[in-house]
Order: C-alpha cells, then sequence, then structure tokens
C-alpha cells in the first residue's frame, strides 16, 4: 500500500511538472523571431545558434535557412553561409534575393569556377523551370484542374450552347495548364533533388586521383566551393566540378546540401 501512494505521488508530480517542461522549451515560431532580434540587433552569433535550434526542432523553411545564411554571411564564414543559401535556394529556385545572397557569398571564396557553358535555349528552359517555388507550382497545379474540371461539368450540365462552347474550350485549356505545373513541378524536382552536392568546409582540400591519401593530386579546391558528388567509396567521395573537373576527397571535407 505505502509503495503504491509513492508510485501515485511520483506519477502525480510528474504530470503537474511536465507541462512547465513543455512551456520552457520555446517553440519554432518564438525561435525564429528571437532569431531576428537577435540578427537586427547585430548579434549574428546569436541568431545563428537561434536559427540553428529552429532546425534541430525539425522545422524547416527557405526564410530559416536564408537568415542563418544571412547571420553566417555577417560572421564572414561563407562556407556555412553559401550552405544554407543553397538549401533556401532548393525550396524557393525562384526567389531573387536568395540567388543574389548566393551570388555575393560565392564571390568572397577563394575558387572561382566557371560552369560548362549550356547552349542557350537549355539554359533559358532551365531558368524558366527554376523560376517558380514548388509551393506555387502546387498552388497554380490544384487551382487550374478544379477550375477545369468544374468548368467541364458546366459544359455537361448547361442547356445553352453560349455557355457550353466556352465552358469546354475554357476548362480543357485550364486542365492543360494544370497539367503543366505539375510536368514543370517534376521537372524542377528533377533538376534540383536528382544530384547530390556538397560545400567544402575544409580550408584547402587536395582532389586526388582515386579513393587514396596516396594517389596524384589533380588539383586544389578551397572552402566554400560547391562540389557534385558522383560516387561514395567508404570515407572518399568522387566529386564533380561546375566546369567538369571530377576527382576524389575524403567526405570529411564537405557537408551535404
Amino acid at each position: 500500500m505505502h509503495n503504491r501512494l509513492k508510485h501515485f505521488f511520483y506519477s502525480f508530480i510528474l504530470l503537474v511538472i511536465s507541462p512547465l517542461f513543455l512551456c520552457a522549451k520555446e517553440n519554432p515560431e518564438t525561435l525564429f523571431a528571437k532569431g531576428n532580434g537577435q540578427y537586427a540587433k547585430a548579434q549574428y552569433k546569436e541568431a545563428a545558434q537561434s536559427y540553428e535550434e529552429v532546425l534541430k526542432d525539425g522545422y524547416k523553411s527557405a526564410d530559416v535557412y536564408f537568415n542563418l545564411g544571412n547571420a553566417y554571411y555577417k560572421m564572414g564564414e561563407m562556407a556555412p553561409a553559401i550552405l544554407y543559401y543553397e538549401k533556401a535556394y532548393k525550396l524557393t529556385p525562384g526567389d531573387q534575393e536568395i540567388s543574389l545572397n548566393l551570388q555575393l557569398a560565392n564571390l568572397k571564396i577563394a575558387d572561382k569556377i566557371d560552369a560548362v557553358p549550356e547552349f542557350f535555349l537549355a539554359k533559358w528552359w532551365k531558368s524558366f523551370v527554376l523560376f517558380f517555388s514548388v509551393q506555387a507550382l502546387s498552388v497554380f497545379a490544384v487551382v487550374l484542374l478544379l477550375l477545369g474540371f468544374t468548368l467541364l461539368i458546366v459544359y455537361l450540365f448547361a442547356e445553352l450552347m453560349t455557355i457550353k462552347k466556352p465552358a469546354f474550350y475554357a476548362g480543357i485549356c485550364l486542365i492543360v495548364l494544370g497539367l503543366l505545373s505539375v510536368f514543370i513541378g517534376n521537372l524542377q524536382n528533377s533538376y534540383l533533388h536528382n544530384s547530390t552536392q556538397a560545400i567544402v568546409f575544409n580550408g584547402t582540400v587536395n582532389v586526388k586521383s582515386g579513393p587514396d591519401e596516396k594517389g596524384k593530386t589533380l588539383f586544389v579546391i578551397h572552402e566554400g566551393t560547391k562540389v557534385t558528388i558522383k560516387q561514395n567509396d567508404d570515407n572518399w567521395i568522387k566529386v564533380e566540378l561546375p566546369n567538369g573537373n571530377i576527382g576524389w576527397i575524403e567526405s570529411v571535407a564537405v557537408k551535404e546540401i
């Protein structure tokens, strides 16, 4: 009986104080606002910590990544700044402010690597596909398809030809546009997520001819450079630079976007 009362007492205490611990932990919105306030006061290190706490809670958004990138940029730490700008860009590729800040950060790193030139039509098409955010494309697709099918229902039940004909053609056009939005969304996802990219975090990295420290050094890359991971081999990764150069580096030298 005594043990049962003791157990009940402890359970009651835990029940009472648990909400206090939950309240004490700041929610993502509060942490994000806190980070913004710290950033406004030029407390960039503290702001970065607040934004990282938001990410640790599992809350990910372009705004959090972008602001975290800005905090690191202000601290002069270009590798993490570029990493988080790239993460923000993946979520909202059409955001001009993110693109501009990413370009500015890349101007401050040692390696200036020109990408392999693209055919102008392919480059234009890719820019068009990446102009919209995933959220915008999703909204476009849903709204256009709903309106399109609604107009087709109007066409089926309307009696006047002055209503049936416009409803039919407008409905077909809207459905085609909705399906086009879905297609562009899938294509955008392919552009952004079909390859694994990473940012170099080590100051200087020797790129080897093979996954071996004793291999021949082909070239050198520096902190902040973006690479595409082509292959994994234990603690080594095969990477490709934007200019097409390929070699092997240790996986600990980079952080994946």
